[in-house]
C-alpha cells in the first residue's frame, strides 16, 4: 500500500458518509454508505470475500456497499491489504478513519475480512446452517486504539470432509443439468465460504468423487485446498472401479499405477491440491479384503502399502513438482504404523485417525510434525449421523494432547452434512486455529449457548447440552450409542425374530458390480444363532438404565426453550429439541422392540404387539419435531434421511405387528438396503463412470 491509493493485492472498503474531514477521535464509523474497494487485478478468493463482506453490510445496515475499483474522496476506510508475517496470520487496526486489514498472504486478507464482519458486524461464521441473523444498526462504531494481531493458526491444515452427505443430496440435489453435481452448486458454495469464515483451508468435497466433478473448481475459486480422504488416495475414485479389472497391489500393481496417473493428470494444474496417498481396499475397506496374499500378513500388507506411497508421491511429482503429502491411518493403517511394517517416508504427513467417536487412534505415538483426522458425525451403523455425538472436553483433551506432542500439521474434521453438528464443528475448528480456551468445556457450553440462543438461555441451554452428552449410553466397547445403532439394531432384531438366517446387505458405497454381503453363515462374523439372546439382554438393560436420563434431558430443554430468544427458536427446535428427541425416542423405541422380540421368542405374541405398537408414539414425536425444522429455506431437509432410516424402522415395526398378528403374512425382504439408498442417491449423478484403468 502506497500513500496515495490501491496498488496490487489490496482491497478497500469505504464508508461515504457526510463526516468531517478531520480525524474523529472516537475511531472509524462503520455506516450503510459504504464503498468495497477493489484493486482491478485483486485475487479471485479475495473478491469472492469481499462480496460476502458487502451481504453482511446489507444485513446489519439494510443497504448493499457499492463495490468500485477506485478510492472516493474522503471517507473512512477499511483497508484489507497485504504485510510481513507468518502464513495466514493477519491483523486488524483503527488508524484514524481507516481500518486496516492486513494479510501476510491470500488468505490471512480472506480471514481478516470475515474477522472484521464476525467480530464488529456480529455475523455468526455458521450463519448459513444456523440462520443466526445479525443486530439491524444504523452505525457501527470502532474504537480509535483497535490493534489485534492474529499469528500463525495452530494446525497448519485444517479442513471439513463432507462425508455421507445424504441429507445435503436429498435438500439440495444437483444431480440435473447443467450442475451435474451431487449437491447443489451454490450449498458447495455456501459450505465452502463457512470453512473460510471458521479459518479453514482445505477441503474434501465429497465421498466418492472424480478429479473432474463440477465442485471441484470452485474449491480455489474460493482459495481453499482441494485435499482428497483415505479411501481415495491421489483422488482416485475406487468405489467406481470397473468390473472385472483386478485390483491388486502384488499381482498387477501397473493397473493401479495407471489408474493413479489417470486420476493425477486429470487435476487441474492450476489447482492447489494437498495429495493424500495409501492404500485401501474398494468402497473404503481394508486392503486385505481385496488381497488374498496379505491376509494375516500384516508384513507384507504394510510393505504393499508403503511401496504404494511411493509409487503414488513419483506419480504426483512429475505433474505437481512442488507437492505436498498426507497419509490418513484409518482402522488397519493405525495398526500396521504401530506395528512398524508401514513404512511412511518423512516428507509425508502422518495423519491419526480417530476411532470415529473423537478418541484418536494413535496408541500413544504421536509425534511433532504429525496430525489428526477426526470425527463430529459418523456412518458406522452405530455413531450419531443425525445430531451432536462428540462432546467438547472429548475434544479438548484430544486436541490439548496433540497440541502438547507439537502435532498440528494437519486436522480434517469430519463433519457429514454439517447442520447437524455446528457446535462441533464450530469447537473443532476454533481450536484448530487457536488451541483448547481456558475455561474448558463448561465455558464453551454456556458461551456457545448464549451466542445461539440469547444471554437470558445461556445457563439452562448450557445444562441441557451437558445432560444430552451425559445421557448418551455405551457399547461394550465403551463406543457411544447413536442415532445408527438405534434403528440399525431395531431392525435387525425384528428381522432376526421373523425370518431365519441367511439376511442379505445391499452394497451401497461400492461399485455397481458388487454382490450382495451374506449375514449369519457359520463362522462369519455379525449375526450369529444368539444374536437375538444377547442382543436383546444388553438392550433391555441399557436402554432401560439410559431411558430415565433422556427423558430427564428432554425436560430440562423443553424448559430451557421459554427462556430462548424468540427469534432463535426455530434454530433450537431442531439443534437441541429434534436432536435429543431423535435419541430419546429412538432409545424408547430400541427397548420397546427389545421387549417385543423377546416376548414373541417366549410365546407372548399379543404382549409382543403391545410392546411393539407402543413405539408409534416415538415416530410421532420425531416425525412432528422433524417437519418443525424444515422451516424457511430447510424445507426438505428430512427428504435425504437415507442412511440412518428412521423411516424404515418404522416400516418395519408395522411389518413385525403384522407377523405378530398373522406368522403367514407377507415378509418384508431379509435384505439391510439403507447404505444402498443413501448412496444410490449420493453417487447418482455418476451415472455408469468407472475409474480410468487404461
Amino acid at each position: 500500500m502506497t500513500a496515495g491509493g490501491v496498488v496490487r493485492g489490496v482491497v478497500m472498503v469505504l464508508a461515504l458518509g457526510g463526516l468531517a474531514a478531520a480525524q474523529p477521535p472516537s475511531g472509524p464509523v462503520l455506516t450503510g454508505a459504504t464503498a468495497i474497494v477493489l484493486s482491478p487485478d485483486e485475487a479471485g478468493p479475495v473478491r469472492k470475500a469481499a462480496n460476502d463482506l458487502a451481504d453482511d453490510f446489507e444485513k446489519v445496515f439494510g443497504r448493499r456497499p457499492r463495490i468500485v475499483t477506485a478510492v472516493p474522496a474522503g471517507g473512512t476506510a477499511i483497508v484489507v491489504g497485504r504485510t510481513k508475517g507468518a502464513p495466514e496470520s493477519f491483523s486488524i487496526r483503527a488508524q484514524g478513519r481507516e481500518v486496516h486489514l492486513d494479510g501476510a498472504d491470500m488468505r490471512g486478507a480472506i480471514y481478516a475480512i470475515y474477522q472484521l464482519s464476525q467480530d464488529w458486524l456480529g455475523v455468526d461464521p455458521l450463519y448459513y446452517w444456523t440462520d443466526r441473523e445479525p443486530a439491524k444498526r444504523t452505525q457501527v462504531l470502532l474504537p480509535a486504539g483497535l490493534s489485534r494481531d492474529f499469528p500463525v493458526p495452530l494446525f497448519k491444515y485444517r479442513g471439513f470432509f463432507i462425508n455421507d452427505e445424504d441429507m445435503l443430496t436429498g435438500w439440495a440435489p444437483g444431480d440435473r443439468l447443467p450442475e451435474h453435481s451431487g449437491i447443489r452448486l451454490s450449498v458447495m458454495d455456501k459450505i465452502y465460504e463457512t470453512v473460510l469464515r471458521l479459518k479453514g483451508n482445505m477441503i474434501v468435497p465429497g465421498t466418492w468423487t472424480f478429479p473432474t466433478d463440477p465442485q471441484m473448481k470452485p474449491v480455489g475459486e474460493r482459495g481453499l485446498i482441494l485435499t482428497q480422504h483415505h479411501a481415495i488416495p491421489v483422488g482416485m475414485n475406487v468405489a467406481r472401479w470397473p468390473d472385472k479389472v483386478p485390483y491388486s497391489m502384488s499381482q498387477h500393481p501397473e493397473i493401479l499405477e495407471r489408474a493413479w496417473t489417470n486420476a493425477v493428470n486429470s487435476y487441474d494444474p492450476r489447482q492447489e491440491i494437498l495429495w493424500s496417498v495409501g492404500l485401501r481396499g474398494l468402497s473404503d475397506t481394508s486392503y486385505a479384503s481385496m488381497d488374498p496374499s496379505v491376509v494375516g500378513n500384516d508384513k507384507l500388507q504394510g510393505e504393499l502399502i508403503s511401496k504404494a506411497i511411493q509409487d503414488q508421491m513419483r506419480i504426483v511429482r512429475a505433474r505437481f513438482p512442488d507437492a505436498q503429502f498426507d497419509t490418513d491411518l484409518w482402522q488397519e493403517g493405525a495398526r500396521l504404523a504401530q506395528e512398524g511394517y508401514l513404512k511412511i517416508p518423512p516428507e509425508v504427513m502422518t495423519v491419526w485417525a480417530d476411532t470415529g467417536y473423537g478418541l484418536v487412534k494413535d496408541g500413544g505415538q504421536v509425534a511433532k510434525g504429525q496430525g489428526m483426522y477426526y470425527h463430529v458425525a459418523m456412518l458406522n451403523g452405530r455413531a450419531n449421523q443425525l445430531g451432536e455425538m462428540v462432546p467438547v472436553d472429548r475434544i479438548y483433551s484430544e486436541f490439548g494432547r496433540y497440541i502438547k506432542a507439537g502435532a498440528t500439521s494437519y486436522m480434517l474434521v469430519n463433519t457429514s452434512d454439517v447442520r447437524a453438528v455446528t457446535l462441533g464443528a464450530r469447537t473443532v475448528m476454533d481450536s484448530a486455529w487457536g488451541g483448547v480456551p481456558e475455561g474448558g468445556a463448561g465455558a464453551t457450553y454456556r458461551k456457545w449457548s448464549a451466542y445461539e440462543f440469547g444471554d437470558k438461555a445461556a445457563d439452562a441451554v448450557a445444562g441441557v447440552y451437558r445432560g444430552y452428552y451425559a445421557a448418551i449410553p455405551k457399547l461394550p466397547s465403551g463406543e457411544d450409542y447413536g442415532d445408527q445403532l438405534y434403528h440399525s439394531e431395531a431392525r435387525q432384531l425384528m428381522m432376526s425374530a421373523m425370518i431365519d438366517l441367511p439376511h442379505y446387505t445391499i452394497p451401497g458405497q461400492s461399485p455397481k458390480w458388487t454382490s450382495p454381503r451374506i449375514l449369519g453363515l457359520p463362522g462369519e462374523r455379525g449375526i450369529g444363532p444368539d444374536y437375538i439372546k444377547t442382543t436383546t439382554e444388553r438392550e433391555l438393560k441399557v436402554c432401560a438404565d439410559a431411558q430415565p436420563k433422556w427423558d430427564a434431558v428432554w425436560r430440562d430443554a423443553q424448559k430451557a426453550e421459554a427462556l430462548v430468544d424468540p427469534a432463535r427458536k426455530p434454530f433450537y427446535g431442531y439443534a437441541v429439541l429434534t436432536m435429543i428427541a431423535i435419541n430419546r425416542d429412538s432409545n424408547h423405541i430400541l427397548l420397546q422392540i427389545s421387549k417385543a422380540v423377546r416376548d414373541a421368542q417366549g410365546g407372548d405374541r399379543a404382549k409382543a404387539r403391545q410392546e411393539a405398537l407402543a413405539t408409534m408414539a416415538d415416530f410421532d414425536e420425531i416425525e412432528r419435531l422433524q417437519k418443525q425444522a424444515e422451516y424457511g429455506k430447510w424445507k426438505h431437509w428430512w427428504r435425504g434421511e437415507w442412511l440412518v432410516g428412521i423411516d424404515g424402522t418404522r416400516d418395519l415395526v408395522n411389518a413385525f405387528v403384522r407377523w405378530l398378528d398373522d406368522p403367514q403374512t407377507t415378509l418384508p425382504s431379509p435384505a439391510q438396503f439403507y447404505s444402498w439408498q443413501g448412496y444410490y442417491h449420493i453417487m447418482r449423478y455418476e451415472g455408469d463412470r468407472t475409474a480410468d484403468v487404461k
